[in-house]
């Protein structure tokens, strides 16, 4: 199944943008709401995210004029998940909890090393 990348409403008076880059490559795997490409129009730069997860098709390339409601794309989700993404995946994983904090270790109180006095 292959589900469209479409460019979102982004307020009321803008109407188009411009693709100024595509974050994901042409047969890249994208994870649901992963940034896939950005738009700029004349008020802001914005990340458009994935709509689910799968390999990223381009259907416009960069520096195009696109509308407010184009598909710009696709996400083939019936697509294999690449070896290559699952390692990654795996290895953010593992680096977001070896990132993490350790608890505190307890002090020994001043009172059990201080000598008698």
């Amino acid at each position: 199944m292959s589900t469209a990348i479409v460019i979102p409403e982004l307020g009321e008076s803008v109407t188009e943008g411009v693709i100024s880059a595509w974050l994901k490559a042409e047969g890249e795997w994208a994870e649901r709401d992963e940034p896939v490409l950005e738009l700029e129009t004349d008020k802001i730069t914005t990340e458009i995210p994935a709509p689910a997860s799968g390999v990223v098709h381009h259907g416009a390339g960069e520096g195009e004029t696109v509308q407010v409601g184009a598909a710009v794309g696709s996400i083939d989700e019936a697509a294999e998940k690449p070896a290559s993404a699952k390692k990654e995946s795996k290895a953010k994983n593992a680096a977001g909890a070896a990132a993490a904090p350790a608890p505190p270790a307890k002090a020994a109180s001043a009172s059990a090393t201080a000598a008698p006095g």
